[in-house]
């Protein structure tokens, strides 16, 4: 069902996929073979020629333009691009097959023998596109033996929907306003500080909007998949943030990364050498572009800031102050992440810290309409400070009981809701592309 689904939207890279399966199947039974013998050796080059064969898929399809365009770029030379079609997932689920063989190798895990199970692993549909990460060492017992109760399927189907009603309600429609604002000539300080807000606002509710569908249909099926978000513009400093937002992606990066260069444990000049390494290859994991590269290396440089002392000084501020310059250095970073390019990025950060009147047009009040204003106010809430002030509500969005009556209710005008939003954006899209 898994490889139906994904072929349907790629179909020429389910080959892809199918060799990642395969490659990793095989290298993880070869890793326990030779522990089994005792030729440790021989099982790391085993887990070194997969991590190889993964890392290979995903720079030649993911990054080869972009180093490409970067050289061109610095020599003035014409080398051609190769145009490869980005494979849908491959970020993720080359991350996935990587921890099956390290994991198998450090006893973590045990090895699959059976290829179906490890197949659907893999492939598996609800988090194959955005995620979040699974390991298999998390999920092994589930492929073969699942618990399925009404009260789950229930509890899924009610993070689903709150999940597409981030994306399709909130993140879809904030997204509207940064296009407007990337369009402009010459916008004004006050749309400029809008933009930076929607931009927060958006890839949070689009990331954790996904991240909810896919644990939703998870708890559906009987897989209990990780939680990747914790209301991380709650945090009071960077490394909060970190252990907040896109928690799988961060928890990968720690364990088969960091620790591995020596994590925390060296000296403090060492240590800043692994946050550096580490948040450079998370920014160029968003994307093969220079703005993530800058966002990495934005977020390494207040890691290695936070561990000379800042952290220290935060701890001993008052929280409002502390989450107050989170939230500052956090929306400064992602008006980078959010923007078309670096070259964007740094106009809009002008653009915040220089006045400016706008062009007529391209005024704050131009897109600032009432419903806009409501979803804006809307979001600043249900970001993280309505949960925080009323644990309930928390609770209720995420506890496996059935909901009751009041709660089926909203749930089913947020379902209509978006369905009919959906619905409208499908069929003007068919109308764009009749004509």
């Amino acid at each position: 069902g898994s490889l139906i689904f994904y072929g349907w939207g790629e179909p020429v890279y389910i080959s892809l996929l199918l060799f990642s399966t395969l490659v990793d199947f095989f290298h993880g039974k070869l890793v326990g073979s030779f522990l089994e013998r005792g030729n440790r050796k021989a099982a790391r080059m085993t887990v070194a020629s997969s991590a190889f064969i993964n890392l290979a898929l995903l720079v030649i399809f993911k990054y080869t333009d972009f180093f490409i365009r970067s050289i061109n770029s610095l020599t003035g030379s014409v080398i051609p691009l190769l145009c490869l079609a980005l494979p849908i997932g491959i970020s993720f689920y080359t991350f996935q097959t990587m921890s099956y063989t390290i994991d198998v190798y450090r006893g973590e895990a045990p090895g699959q023998n059976n290829i179906i199970s490890f197949g659907a692993y893999v492939s598996m549909f609800p988090q194959l596109i955005a995620g979040p990460i699974v390991r298999y060492a998390d999920i092994a017992p589930e492929l073969t033996r699942r618990r399925h109760t009404l009260t789950d399927a229930a509890a899924g189907a009610r993070r689903f929907v709150v999940g597409l009603g981030k994306k399709v309600l909130i993140a879809n429609v904030l997204y509207e306003l940064m296009s407007a604002f990337l369009q402009s000539t010459q916008p004004s300080v006050l749309f400029t500080w809008l933009y930076a807000v929607a931009c927060a606002l958006q890839i949070y509710f689009d990331f954790s909007g996904y991240s909810d569908m896919a644990i939703g249909i998870g708890s559906f099926f009987g897989l209990e998949l990780p939680e990747n978000f914790n209301y991380p513009y709650l945090s009071c400093s960077v490394g909060e943030y970190w252990r907040r937002w896109h928690m799988s992606l961060s928890g990968w990066f720690r364990d088969y990364v960091y620790i591995p260069l020596g994590g925390s444990r060296c000296s403090l000049a060492k240590n800043c050498r692994n946050l550096l390494i580490v948040f450079l290859l998370t920014g160029l994991w968003h994307g093969a572009a220079w703005q993530y590269v800058a966002f990495g290396l934005l977020h390494g440089v207040l890691l290695c800031l936070e561990r000379l002392g800042l952290r220290k000084f935060l701890q001993r501020i008052p929280p409002f102050f502390a989450h107050a310059y989170t939230l500052v250095v956090l929306w400064f970073t992602l008006i980078i992440f959010g923007a078309h390019g670096l070259a964007e990025g740094l106009a809009a950060w002008k653009g915040i810290l220089s006045w400016q009147s706008g062009a007529q047009g391209y005024t704050a009040a131009a897109f600032a309409d009432t419903k806009l204003m409501v979803l804006l106010a809307a979001s600043l809430l249900l970001c993280g400070p309505l949960q925080a002030c009323f644990p309930r509500l928390k609770k209720a969005l995420y506890a496996k009981e059935a909901p009751g009556l009041p709660g089926m209710v909203g749930l089913l005008v947020l379902l209509f809701l978006s369905l009919m939003r959906v619905t409208a954006g499908t069929y003007s899209a068919f109308i764009y592309f009749q004509f």
